[in-house]
């Protein structure tokens, strides 16, 4: 049950999505509504997903934030939180990120999924995600938290899709039986550098886990992951900021590699 009126929630769905289009930061919205919780969180998260759509842009895919134990333990939740993707989030690999439309880039190396049956809460394991994979695939997501000086709380960045903005897939997809999925490693670097190292047992022990959770928590709304569906699974490797004239690269196990400069 959502504590704000539909009013409030459309009038939060429409200043944020309006931050996050024009590239402008936001103050934490809890300020404002300090009684909000997580209900409401999402109630303005799906009125900007609403907006989206009735815009003409198109679902892409759905992801998987806070899915770090550590990452967990430190915002004080127990479950990750989920928010959508749109058809203009997606990127081509090689290409270029435009800095002019974000306000602080960081990217986290991830590894998609993409569904072949439907999977739906409650009571999905690691072994119906498997089941019902088409194929891996490795991910760049670009998240863009929209918030003024990074002040935010967990129901603020619920309602702001997860800080959504961005993401890039690499070009070699796998059989999920091919890949030791909890101890597939990433190596990202930046301009060179090595940035960051990170093993696929970083998601929650397994990446599958975070799609398995992702259906249970969509169930407790009497939704599905459709068949079909990209699941970005959340970071391997934490999130590192980008600036204009960075170039990323990001190599997978197995799996090639996702590059991209920022411009």
């Amino acid at each position: 049950m959502t504590t704000l009126s539909d009013e409030i929630i459309e009038e939060l769905a429409d200043y944020l999505e309006g931050c996050e289009l024009e590239a402008r930061e936001a103050t934490k919205i809890t300020d404002r509504y300090p009684g909000m919780d997580f209900d409401d969180a999402y109630a303005i998260q799906y009125a900007i997903r609403r907006r989206k759509l009735a815009r003409g842009n198109r679902l892409s895919g759905l992801k998987v934030g806070l899915t770090s134990r550590a990452k967990m333990k430190q915002m004080g939740v127990e479950t990750p939180i989920y928010g959508f993707l749109m058809d203009y989030f997606d990127r081509p690999e090689g290409g270029e990120i435009e800095t002019d439309q974000l306000i602080h880039p960081k990217v986290e190396a991830e590894l998609a999924f993409v569904t072949k049956a439907p999977l739906k809460g409650p009571g999905c394991h690691i072994g119906n995600v498997l089941a019902a994979t088409d194929f891996v695939i490795p991910a760049v997501e670009i998240i863009d938290s929209r918030y003024e000086n990074f002040r935010f709380d967990l129901a603020s960045v619920i309602a702001d899709n997860c800080s959504s903005s961005r993401y890039v897939l690499g070009g070699q997809m796998a059989d999920p039986a091919d890949v030791d999925m909890r101890s597939f490693g990433v190596v990202m670097e930046r301009n060179g550098e090595v940035a960051e190292l990170g093993a696929g047992a970083a998601v929650l022990g397994h990446p599958a886990a975070s799609v398995a959770l992702l259906a249970n928590m969509l169930g407790e709304r009497g939704e599905e992951i459709p068949a079909g569906t990209l699941v970005l699974t959340g970071g391997i490797t934490a999130a590192v900021a980008m600036e204009r004239g960075d170039c990323l690269n990001v190599r997978y196990q197995g799996l090639g590699s996702v590059g991209m400069r920022f411009v």
